[in-house]
């Protein structure tokens, strides 16, 4: 199998020297460039399962390039930030990263990091298991079934795609609508699926969630913030 091509975005010569080697001592293919346009030339010329770029780049707005990515591909986008980014940080996940890992921050971290996501993508890309369970508890809202004995999540028959943290996480709040759940009870609730636990795992996962279902993910009415606390889940629910 050939090894994954990751493309690594950061005009800092000495940062992008660090990623790149290792990125390729664990193991990775890497595309290292400075710009957008050298970033996209190696997409072009080569398959490549992730990208990391880093959010401020001399002459470019990280997140522009970012979206322009997501608009073309699905592919993994990890985004480098500051840590006075956090704004930046919060739209750059709702319109187009996959992940953020910010400044300073441990070649261990990251790897971790790259790793999870290229995880998600390759149980995306696997057929369900034909001995699938087809029937048992269900619940509908806002026009969308979730089946628990299936996986599966639907809209006018049409699947929404989910990675299994994805799913236990949204069948937990399901099951309890109105509940306000602290981030440790959701955590455990996707501890030892396909995602590596590290800062912010549950903020990472309800962003995605809100992408896939909410009618504006900027502005959810299904999963609600709990300033503070954590989340609710505050749609209507009806067990089928």
């Amino acid at each position: 199998m050939d090894k994954h091509r990751i493309a690594v975005l950061d005009d800092d010569p000495e940062v992008r020297h660090w990623l790149q080697g290792l990125l390729e001592e664990a193991g990775f293919a890497v595309s290292a460039v400075e710009n957008a346009s050298s970033m996209q030339a190696r997409l072009q010329a080569a398959p490549h399962s992730l990208v990391i770029l880093d959010l401020k780049l001399r002459g470019e707005d990280g997140l522009t390039v970012a979206r322009e990515l997501r608009r073309q591909s699905d592919m993994p986008i990890i985004m480098i930030s500051g840590l006075g980014d956090e704004t930046d940080r919060v739209l750059g996940l709702e319109t187009a990263a996959d992940d953020f890992v910010t400044k300073p921050f441990s070649g261990r971290e990251l790897l971790a990091r790259v790793r999870a996501q290229l995880r998600r993508t390759t149980e995306l890309s696997m057929p369900r298991p034909s001995g699938a369970l087809t029937s048992g508890p269900r619940f509908s809202f806002g026009g969308w079934l979730l089946d628990l004995a299936a996986r599966t999540l639907s809209r006018n028959g049409d699947e929404c795609t989910l990675t299994q943290g994805e799913f236990a996480l949204l069948a937990a709040m399901v099951q309890q609508p109105s509940r306000i759940w602290s981030r440790d009870q959701l955590l455990e609730h996707t501890r030892g699926v396909d995602i590596d636990v590290y800062d912010r795992t549950i903020d990472v996962l309800i962003l995605r969630l809100r992408r896939k279902i909410e009618p504006n993910p900027g502005q959810p009415v299904y999963i609600r913030t709990q300033r503070g606390v954590g989340y609710m889940f505050s749609a209507a629910v009806t067990r089928l």
